[in-house]
């Protein structure tokens, strides 16, 4: 569908072209989401920023998200993912992944925080959505810091994911939807995960044009 993330950005960039130049905070949710959200923030003129969402792998399955937790420690939990959890192996998990939180703010954003976001319009980007478990967590984080209007961006997602996030946020973009979709990279012709010096390089090329 997209040849890579660059080219998938910039035509998710013009699908939110109502959105340029209406002052409008885009968060990239890393690490693909930094590629992503540089491409489209440089598109509607907006301020961009990295906003870090962990997911919460189960303890026999890391790759199996559980749920996830937002920087702000705003968690989002998959009941019929959790079940038969204790809590106790829920709160290990949730304690690993606030301590990689801690780490990516420090190395991807420089310790810096995030922009204000309290009744500001802001556009949550990432280069797909499987699960949603991370992106639902860093929704419930901006509904928590009071955002204005949410809006929820990306190039690809499953058929089903458009409609649960319209009943979570006041705006959805998707570009395609596969009928049969097992994962995001299938949206790309070519699809890597990106280095966290990939990922800040795209915040540093945003401060530099500024």
């Amino acid at each position: 569908m997209f040849k890579d993330r660059k080219d998938a950005a910039l035509h998710l960039a013009k699908a939110l072209n109502k959105y340029k130049g209406l002052g409008v905070i885009v968060l990239g949710i890393p690490r693909g989401g930094a590629e992503t959200g540089f491409y489209v923030a440089q598109h509607l003129g907006a301020e961009f920023s990295l906003l870090v969402s962990r997911k919460l792998g189960h303890p026999n399955n890391p790759e199996y998200a559980i749920g996830a937790i937002a920087e702000d420690g705003s968690i989002y939990i998959n009941e019929k993912a959790q079940a038969g959890l204790s809590p106790e192996v829920l709160e290990h998990t949730i304690a690993q992944q606030k301590k990689e939180i801690t780490r990516r703010i420090d190395v991807l954003r420089n310790g810096e925080p995030l922009p204000k976001i309290r009744n500001k319009t802001v556009i949550l980007v990432d280069d797909g959505i499987a699960t949603g478990s991370t992106l639902f967590a860093s929704i419930k984080m901006c509904r928590n810091q009071g955002v204005g209007k949410l809006v929820v961006a990306a190039p690809v997602a499953g058929p089903e994911m458009k409609s649960r996030l319209l009943k979570e946020v006041d705006d959805v973009v998707i570009l395609e939807t596969p009928e049969f979709f097992q994962g995001v990279s299938q949206g790309y012709e070519l699809f890597y995960n990106l280095s966290d010096e990939e990922t800040i390089d795209f915040l540093d090329r945003w401060k530099e044009n500024r």
